[in-house]
């Protein structure tokens, strides 16, 4: 799959898409297909600071509970409530089914984050 050029992503196989300050947060194709079919997702709430490099939340899947890393530090200011009932929509579309919107506290962040090219070559190097 192609991984979108105009996002951002970490090591730990989250993406980010800003408009303006704010960042949307979901999981790469890389991660869904790792984990497998995905059954809960744990968000935090409205209004809830993350911090860059930290868990902010979780993906539960038949394999495995895996924590969610936000890319860049902020405020939560939406949470995607269709995963609640509906977050196979992950494994479906991973690059459009975003779990967090953040308020950046620091855009720039944003940048120091992998392009899709360094981001292809790294999950190259992890198969």
């Amino acid at each position: 799959m192609a991984y979108p050029t105009h996002y951002r992503y970490t090591r730990e196989h989250e993406w980010i898409e800003l408009a303006g300050t704010i960042g949307t947060v979901g999981i790469t194709d890389y991660a869904q297909n790792s984990l497998g079919d995905i059954v809960y997702v744990d968000v935090p709430k409205v209004g809830d600071a993350v911090t860059a490099n930290t868990v902010f939340g979780s993906v539960e899947s038949v394999k495995a509970v895996s924590d969610l890393y936000s890319p860049v530090t902020g405020a939560v200011t939406a949470v995607n409530d269709e995963l609640k009932n509906a977050p196979d929509k992950i494994n479906e579309k991973p690059h459009e089914a975003w779990i967090i919107k953040v308020e950046l506290a620091d855009p720039a962040q944003f940048e120091a984050l992998l392009d899709a090219a360094a981001y292809e070559a790294f999950i190259a190097e992890e198969q």
